[in-house]
């Protein structure tokens, strides 16, 4: 190949990946029927490229799912190499999908590619990847002794879906500190001996009232002016 040539494909492989991480930031926040123009705004490229990469919005869909399988995949794969038992390397995987923020996105894409999961093509092997992985984690937990043996890894995953899903309108700060907490609970449930206390301040409820009063007050500010 020549440079040139090596050169086209490394544009076009760095246009695909601005347009998955654009797609995925988008399709978070406005669900499945976010424009595509909008996508490839985001992504820095015409609307012309982002048909070449992806032909429908079903492409991708698919795309951007098989990219989150392969990240989180590889997420748990460097902590099972750094992690010195299976435990922290799934205390590790926990955390930082976490970060990731990853139930929002999942929601709107899941019934999109729910088929191509389930089949033989390149989303479902990285389905199954991303399944297997999790499962020597929570099994390896469990022969160890540290995790409880009563629940399985669809119950992690599903525990995963729930706690990382972000509650409209909430401010960083309190989303952020919330899902800390929620993290050690989780945590704390899976331990075969439970033993951790809570190192943050608790959310009490008089806090989110407060803060529904500001959105509440603030909608109705916006709704006057206008």
């Amino acid at each position: 190949m020549t440079e040139e040539g090596a050169e086209l494909r490394a544009d076009a492989r760095r246009n695909r990946e601005r347009i998955i991480a654009a797609a995925a930031a988008v399709l978070a926040e406005r669900g499945a029927d976010a424009p595509m123009e909008e996508i490839a705004r985001r992504a820095g490229v015409g609307v012309g490229t982002l048909y070449r990469r992806f032909p429908d919005r079903d492409a991708l869909f698919r795309g951007v799912m098989h990219s989150l399988l392969v990240r989180l995949t590889a997420t748990g794969r460097r902590a099972q190499a750094e992690e010195p038992d299976a435990w922290g390397a799934l205390e590790r995987f926990l955390r930082e999908t976490a970060k990731l923020r990853t139930a929002s996105l999942i929601t709107v894409l899941r019934p999109r590619v729910v088929r191509s999961l389930q089949a033989d093509g390149e989303l479902g092997v990285a389905r199954r990847a991303w399944f297997g992985l999790l499962d020597e984690m929570v099994l390896g937990a469990q022969r160890e002794g540290a995790m409880r043996t009563d629940l399985g890894t669809g119950d992690v995953t599903l525990m995963i879906a729930v706690f990382t899903r972000r509650v409209p309108g909430l401010p960083e700060d309190l989303a952020g500190r919330s899902l800390e907490r929620h993290l050690e609970v989780l945590l704390d449930g899976l331990r075969a001996t439970p033993r951790r206390v809570l190192t943050s301040e608790p959310i009490h409820a008089a806090e989110l009232e407060a803060e529904a009063m500001r959105s509440h007050h603030g909608d109705h500010q916006v709704t006057g002016s206008s």
